[in-house]
């Protein structure tokens, strides 16, 4: 079979994009990492069961996707697309190559990195991290846990793992208090949404009753001897110590553009999000007429609405593959569009609210993990003549590491656009080439026969 449509990711969009390109006719190959639809947001929710209406409503749409006949492959791990549809990738060491009609894009995000002093010690992580071993190990916090940033999944996380049974020593709210009042003036648009402010009020509630510490801070510093022990923080003009036996940081989430880099798409600067994004059109194309991003992915917005971008852009492929003609198009996408906007209608309050906080970091704390890249040579090398993330490589090695600068490149571009002196936009990012993993050699052996 010669796929008309093939999806890589199989979250919100992926599968929505599976569940209406499969409705309309066509042939659809779906790619994705993990064992089982639902990618990050949904992960393993056919395994745990419905909690809640929220819950129940995905498990309809992955049921959808599976009684789709959509061509699903599972432990597939994306590597490389050509810019004329070809898509490779690899299972148990397997490569695999098909040609799409049209390649859609739904990757969702990647969690922005929120570098402090000490974020490098065993015992620290990401919220979104351990969310995931929640979701698919069971894994609660327990013992001297704390959860420090700001955004909604802070607070969703530490209500899921309350609600398992974890343990929490207590949160550090590090946003900003000076965006309560811009925030405000977004609240009368965000209304149509106001069942989703109304349940993060809830998880806020919910967390106190708990017996939650709540904590504005700022300073944050995490301590140990080859692993963390201690927090450092500054909170109610105090310089404060607490004991830690994991630290859990979150500072929101970020559009996923690895692979729209890579293919060389036109991207745009987001100002509220701090943050590229790929430019697309109504039905999610690219400047790659052959690439598609639907999601969150093209712009972070949360579930529902990337349900609906995912169908948007399959109505798209459909009509211009020649299965559907545009009225009928146009007809289909406009409830779609209606409720979109409905599910998008909060994101300028929450963007304003939990605006990305440009870091403050010392000379001496990590920047590039992989690298072992510090703030101060970051400096160092803006200093001598380096003016982007490509650059900064040459000078330091900054992003050259197994993650590509995944985890690095927002915090570098941060610390040099400071260095600098000039606006985030114009520090140039980290260009991405394939394949977007090392390859072992069983996989190249595999690419060479064509199999």
């Amino acid at each position: 079979m010669t796929p008309d449509l093939i999806i890589v990711g199989a979250g919100p969009a992926g599968v929505s994009a599976a569940i209406e390109g499969r409705a309309r006719g066509l042939a659809v190959l779906l790619l994705d990492e993990n064992g089982a639809p639902g990618g990050r947001i949904w992960q393993a929710l056919e395994a745990r069961g419905a909690k809640d209406a929220d819950d129940t409503a995905a498990l309809r749409t992955l049921g959808e996707f599976r009684a789709s006949g959509a061509d699903a492959r599972w432990r597939a791990s994306v590597w490389a697309i050509d810019p004329d549809g070809t898509v490779f990738w690899s299972d148990d060491r397997t490569t695999h190559s098909a040609r799409g009609g049209f390649v859609l894009l739904a990757t969702g995000t990647t969690e922005r990195p929120l570098a402090i002093p000490g974020w490098t010690l065993p015992g620290v992580m990401t919220v979104g991290a351990a969310q995931i071993a929640l979701k698919t190990s069971g894994l609660v916090p327990s013992g001297a846990c704390w959860i420090a940033g700001q955004g909604p999944l802070l607070m969703l996380y530490a209500v899921q793992a309350l609600r398992a049974g974890g343990r929490l020593a207590g949160i550090l709210d590090l946003s900003d208090r000076g965006a309560v009042l811009p925030a405000l003036r977004h609240l009368p648009g965000a209304l149509p949404a106001f069942a989703d402010l109304r349940k993060g009020l809830a998880w806020r509630w919910e967390i106190a009753r708990a017996g939650v510490k709540w904590i504005r801070a700022s300073d944050l510093r995490a301590e140990g001897d080859g692993a963390l022990s201690r927090i450092r923080f500054r909170a109610g003009g105090q310089d404060r110590s607490e004991p830690a036996d994991l630290l859990l940081l979150h500072d929101g989430v970020m559009p996923s553009v690895q692979i729209t880099r890579a293919l060389g798409c036109a991207h745009e600067w987001d100002e509220a999000q701090r943050c590229w994004k790929p430019v697309t059109d109504a039905w999610g194309v690219t400047s790659n007429p052959r690439l598609l991003v639907a999601g969150d992915g093209a712009g972070v917005g949360g579930a529902l609405a990337a349900a609906c971008a995912g169908r948007l852009a399959a109505l798209g492929a459909a009509s211009a593959l020649g299965r559907i003609d545009a009225a009928s198009r146009d007809t289909a996408a406009e409830p779609l569009r209606a409720a979109r906007a409905r599910y998008l209608a909060s994101r300028p309050f929450l963007d304003a609210l939990y605006a990305p906080r440009a870091p403050s970091l010392d000379d001496n704390t990590m920047v590039c993990r992989c690298e072992e890249v510090t703030a101060g040579q970051i400096r160092q090398a803006a200093k001598i003549g380096a003016l982007g993330l490509n650059q900064l490589k040459a000078f330091t090695r900054c992003g050259m590491g197994p993650c590509q600068g995944r985890m690095c490149g927002a915090t570098a571009a941060e610390v040099m656009a400071d260095a600098r002196g000039v606006p985030l936009e114009q520090i140039e990012p980290y260009r991405t080439r394939f394949p977007t993993r090392p390859l072992t050699l069983g996989e190249l052996a595999a690419l060479d026969v064509g199999t």
